[in-house]
């Protein structure tokens, strides 16, 4: 209930800034779950925001104030709250959005004696900087499982792209010179030049309805007392939320994870089968 109350301060006196003064205005990046309290305080509920029509942000407002949730591309987990004045529209902000954020291209110094790194390794690397979480958005890594899929062996990290506030950007783009054992280089870079995106599993298949419990037994391969296990102790996240009920409803595009499982997004129902079950579709991040 704190952090609650103190985002929906922040929030409020962001809004009252761009008013008043006409400038654009913005947080850190917001958790799943801090993102969850916005579309509350935006009037949303449990359904989910409207975005723009290339996905890439989605829009709102707060005290009549417009917003738009951004995180440097369309499936962006982690993003910024970002008020917006009144000369400036959603399209206007995503063809000027590195005012807002920067995004910073990590690439090894030797490629041949480059490790196969991680997202965490990446994380690590920068946090070992003393920059705080909120400060840093997705990590997207072009890496040693994407290229042992495509040419049957494990190869070095290409690539990673980081996005950043723009101060903490420069802060990575100057400091950063190595990830674990290897030696990096960091640019800021504009944000459309990240190519790389999440690696999913698209799974299909019949389940008895959209409860979570029902949907969480199809993805997993669990049984429906053991999903309903899961959410019994609390293991279970959708949107950030720890899941209270296993009867709950899932929305096309909420993003469940399970503790020691893995995560993915429900993409809904696809057609309801002659014996009356809803096929639905999941992407499973691999």
């Amino acid at each position: 209930m704190e952090e609650r109350e103190f985002l929906s301060g922040r929030v409020r006196e962001l809004s009252q800034r761009t008013w008043q003064s006409d400038y654009l205005t913005h947080t850190a990046f917001l958790t799943l779950r801090e993102q969850s309290y916005v579309r509350d305080m935006a009037g949303y509920g449990g359904k989910p925001f409207p975005c723009t029509e290339d996905g890439m942000c989605f829009t709102g407002s707060i005290s009549g104030v417009p917003f738009v949730l951004f995180g440097g591309y369309e499936e962006a987990e982690r993003r910024m709250l970002c008020f917006l004045p009144s000369y400036l529209d959603a399209g206007a902000f995503y063809a000027s959005s590195d005012s807002a954020l920067s995004c910073v291209e990590i690439r090894p110094l030797n490629v041949k004696f480059a490790d196969a790194l991680t997202h965490r390794d990446f994380l690590g690397a920068v946090m070992n900087l003393g920059i705080e979480r909120d400060q840093i958005g997705d990590i997207l890594v072009q890496n040693g499982k994407d290229a042992q899929e495509a040419a049957g062996k494990r190869t070095a990290t290409d690539r990673a792209y980081l996005f950043a506030t723009q101060e903490i950007a420069e802060v990575i783009a100057k400091d950063l010179t190595r990830v674990k054992h290897t030696s990096v280089s960091a640019q800021i870079v504009p944000a459309g030049s990240c190519d790389v995106r999440p690696v999913y599993e698209i799974r299909e298949g019949s389940v008895a309805s959209d409860r979570l419990d029902a949907v969480l037994a199809f993805v997993f391969h669990l049984s429906r007392q053991a999903a309903q296990e899961r959410i019994s102790a609390e293991e279970v996240y959708v949107d950030g939320l720890t899941a209270m009920s296993a009867g709950m409803s899932l929305k096309p595009g909420c993003r469940v994870s399970v503790r020691g499982f893995g995560k993915f997004i429900y993409e809904g129902e696809l057609h309801e089968t002659r014996k009356g079950r809803s096929f639905v579709r999941v992407r499973v991040y691999a």
